[in-house]
């Protein structure tokens, strides 16, 4: 919107539009969120979509019983009413019971002078069941150890968002369309790190 503060413009998605409803609840029990706490995103009204063609369990898994569809990302409102989406609910990373979404770690590793790309994704662990693996692409004659990545976070993110491994590389996996795919960064670092997926059950 034209009449928004600059700074909401750039670093948010906006407000509602009107006659469209937005909320965003927790992933695992359904319940809304309090202000400033992220969750998912989920919208309701005219500009929503009845559902998929001709597929009804997939049109069943987005949108609830009560017109609600449940959009996958994760998102936070702030007081004004203004929505920023932080990450995808399949990209979460679940360390020791703690949701970690990528985005966060990656927007605060891009902060690094030397860094010009980063990605995260979560590998398996036996102990917290995931760990966080940091794949960074530095710029051109820029130097960056794995230690100096990790002391670039301590003390400035939560100590469990602090990637466990570093892995340096000129390119990411993506698709044709150039979409990062984190699922073969996740197979390629189990594997490199001679890692095994965890039982969840």
């Amino acid at each position: 919107r034209a009449d928004s503060p600059l700074d909401k413009r750039v670093s948010t998605v906006g407000k509602v539009h009107p006659h469209v409803e937005v909320k965003i609840t927790d992933p695992e029990t359904g319940k809304m969120c309090p202000i400033g706490i992220m969750g998912e995103l989920c919208t309701r009204g005219y500009s929503v979509m009845l559902g998929y063609w001709e597929n009804e369990q997939g049109t069943a898994a987005a949108i609830d019983k009560n017109g609600w569809m449940h959009t996958g990302d994760i998102a936070v409102m702030d007081e004004d009413g203004y929505v920023n989406i932080v990450g995808r609910i399949k990209d979460m990373i679940v360390r020791g019971g703690e949701n970690v979404y990528p985005r966060e770690i990656e927007e605060y590793l891009m902060a690094n002078d030397a860094i010009e790309a980063v990605q995260v994704t979560g590998v398996p662990d036996p102990r917290f069941g995931e760990e966080i693996v940091a794949w960074v692409s530095l710029k051109d004659g820029a130097i960056l150890t794995e230690e100096e990545v990790k002391a670039f976070c301590k003390d400035k993110i939560a100590h469990y968002k602090v990637p466990r491994y570093i892995r340096f590389s000129e390119d990411f996996p993506m698709t044709v369309t150039g979409k990062v795919q984190k699922f073969k960064m996740r197979e390629i670092s189990i594997k490199e790190l001679g890692l095994k997926e965890q039982n969840t059950a």
